[in-house]
């Protein structure tokens, strides 16, 4: 009985093995059996050195990037953040095998860190993060070839020059070597073999940036820190250009908007008390868009953005428009203080007025000649008969129609004469002569008052000419400065502007 338990025993024993072990077969597929071969081999030697079976030999690693996505460009700080595919490829001898005997596999992957790697790093980093790689498996070719194509987001720096900005096009660089080993041991290479830069296959658009060409270089660089060995780097340059319309609406159009709005203070009338107000008002608002532009600009820059300094022109014509204004409104205001130099009249009315048209402005109005009038008034005084003189008074217009048209002929009336006929006393002779006398004082009188006005008349006339001339000359200098204006915001506007007016670039597609 005992013997027959024990035979029972056994039998389920063997049977309970045989099971694992055909469990254990299962598990273990051919590619798992070769990976894990691979790997404790490879432990066993060490993932420190390079995979070669001879110190003096070279490695040869292929490098190459395919931009994803441009993420950012930081124009202040000057930092350039790119997403891309990293893809490294080299030979490993210590991770070959025979396709025959593992069911012909040609390739397997690893985890990164199970085998070496090389200690390829940016140069021109920007990044306060320790790792810009994302982990990835390797991919392991029969022959040795590995493949690794790991995902980074990259920070680096790039050198930002905002001259033309928003209508900028910068040129980035990424430059990629192995950190510790120097061009004798390691030959780094472009994986693509032709100098295309970038691989855009899968780029996703910018909003803002248009990549116009990418490219690559191969260059070898001995450092003053290992000056016995030289290092071998691969860098990358890309030309990217701006999207300008955000800015366009943000910053260009009300530039141009507020320049031509300068204009209006020319056109204002000098007594008009916003042709001040305006003027400060319109220096404000550029300063506002000066603040908006040192926003998006990088502070230290070795180059001022032109739109930087159309703004502070502008700003600076806006203040001299403004002095010129007051200087306009006095002259405008000056008055009869005195003339208008004769060169500046002859200058401004006769020639500047001409080129500007304003020939209706400046036709002087014709007005009453004292001296005319002086000429009318003693041109009676001239005739023999002395009672000529008091035709102003109305001396005619007392005496009857037949009366003062004798006496105009020299005869005197018929009444007259037959009064100083009949009657020949001497009072009435004096009473006659005294009459006479009293009426010519008061003509006299009436005639210095009359003298009197009309000189003070012209020389009120004579003022308001004055004053008008120098409105005159204020009203031309007005419309000149205008004009002068108006060429200015054109021309800045051309050479601030050029490359978005002028620029026949072709933006390639890079899908």
């Amino acid at each position: 009985m005992d013997w027959l338990l024990l035979f029972i025993l056994l039998l389920t024993t063997i049977f309970t093995w045989q099971n694992c072990q055909a469990r254990d077969v299962v598990k273990m597929s051919t590619e798992k059996v070769l990976i894990k071969k691979l790997l404790s081999e490879y432990k066993e030697r060490g993932i420190m050195g390079r995979p070669v079976e001879n110190h003096k030999e070279i490695l040869t690693v292929k490098f190459g990037l395919s931009l994803i996505q441009i993420l950012d460009l930081d124009e202040r700080n000057q930092v350039l953040t790119t997403n891309v595919w990293v893809t490294y490829e080299w030979k490993d001898i210590y991770m070959r095998w025979n396709e025959s005997d593992y069911d012909n596999i040609t390739k397997i992957r690893v985890p990164k860190g199970s085998i070496w790697e090389p200690d390829i790093k940016l140069y021109n980093y920007a990044d306060e993060r320790m790792e810009e790689r994302r982990d990835a498996n390797m991919v392991i070719h029969s022959d040795g070839t590995v493949l690794w194509i790991p995902q980074a987001i990259f920070k680096s720096v790039c050198k930002i020059d905002i001259m033309y900005f928003p209508f900028d096009i910068q040129t980035c660089r990424m430059k990629f070597s192995t950190w510790s080993y120097d061009g004798g041991q390691i030959d780094l290479q472009d994986l693509y073999g032709v100098k295309t830069g970038f691989e855009l296959t899968d780029y996703v658009k910018s909003n803002e940036w248009d990549v116009l060409r990418s490219g690559v270089d191969r260059n070898v660089i001995t450092y003053t820190c290992c000056p016995d060995a030289p290092y071998v780097d691969i860098t990358f340059h890309i030309q990217i250009k701006r999207k300008p319309a955000f800015y366009n609406y943000i910053l260009i159009l009300p530039c141009i908007l507020l320049s031509s709005l300068t204009l209006v203070l020319f056109w204002l009338p000098p007594e008009s008390p916003a042709k001040m107000q305006l003027g400060m008002n319109i220096f404000v608002a550029f300063f506002v868009l000066l603040l908006l532009l040192n926003e998006s600009t990088p502070p230290a820059s070795a180059s001022i953005p032109l739109i930087g300094a159309y703004y502070c022109l502008n700003m600076i014509m806006i203040t001299l428009s403004t002095f010129l204004s007051v200087v306009i409104v006095n002259l405008y205001f000056r008055g009869s203080k005195s003339r208008v130099p004769r060169p500046i009249k002859t200058i401004m009315v006769d020639y500047i007025a001409r080129v500007m048209c304003m020939h209706e402005q400046v036709k002087t109005k014709k007005t009453p000649n004292q001296e005319v009038m002086r000429i009318g008034i003693g041109k009676g005084c001239n005739k023999k008969d002395k009672n000529v003189k008091y035709d102003k008074v109305g001396y005619y217009e007392m005496q009857a129609e037949n009366s003062w048209r004798e006496q105009s002929n020299g005869v005197l009336p018929n009444d007259l004469t037959n009064f100083v006929e009949q009657d020949k006393m001497g009072e009435m002779s004096t009473s006659l002569s005294g009459h006479f006398d009293t009426l010519s004082c008061d003509v006299k009188e009436i005639k210095g008052y009359l003298k009197k006005m009309m000189d003070k008349a012209a020389d009120k006339e004579a003022k308001e000419v004055i004053a008008r001339e120098w409105r005159i000359v204020a009203l031309v200098l007005d419309r000149l400065f205008f004009f002068l204006y108006f060429f200015a915001i054109v021309i800045s506007v051309c050479i601030v502007f050029k490359n978005a007016f002028f620029d026949d670039t072709d933006i390639p597609d890079v899908h």
